[in-house]
């Protein structure tokens, strides 16, 4: 499995990376509804921190986001399920698929986490160097301010022909 595929069905929601279960359901080859049968039988390997359940608010923002999944008429809110707790789906959904995709979503969770590491390493990094060198940076920040402001070329007349 591609991981940029199971990237694009990372969201954050309620400060966490999960993802939902219609889109675990496709991914393991099974009913969504039998997905949450299984969860619900097993409920009590899914505390608030590994699974929750959207609101309507929640469902009906994110699927302004996502255009593509228009699931309407659903009669139960989704299930959105943290790094934690799709792991803990490979326990109860015992087959090879389910543990073949679980590896790959849990690679694609570690290289989302490693990104925004590398990010904020470089963030500080930046903020380093513009802490020892604060003229340049004064003068940088000029040179960028006046470009967006425009007042090099609103200065200028305009040339070619005029009525």
């Amino acid at each position: 499995m591609e991981l940029e595929v199971i990237q694009n069905k990372i969201h954050e929601i309620r400060g966490h990376k999960v993802m939902l279960d219609f889109d675990l359901a496709l991914l393991y080859n099974v009913e969504n509804k039998r997905l949450k049968e299984a969860v619900r039988r097993n409920i009590n390997r899914f505390p608030e921190d590994f699974m929750f359940e959207l609101t309507e608010i929640e469902f009906n923002s994110l699927r302004t986001q996502i255009a593509s999944s228009n699931r309407g008429g659903i009669r139960y809110m989704p299930f959105a399920f943290t790094e934690q707790g799709i792991a803990m789906l490979s326990s109860i959904l015992n087959s090879e698929k389910a543990i073949e995709i679980n590896i790959s979503i849990i690679r694609a969770f570690v290289t989302i986490r490693q990104f925004s590491l590398t990010y904020a390493e470089l963030k500080t990094r930046i903020e380093e160097i513009e802490s020892q060198f604060p003229d340049i940076y004064k003068a940088l920040n000029y040179l960028v301010d006046k470009d967006k402001n425009g007042s090099s070329t609103a200065e200028r007349n305009k040339i070619g022909f005029k009525k």
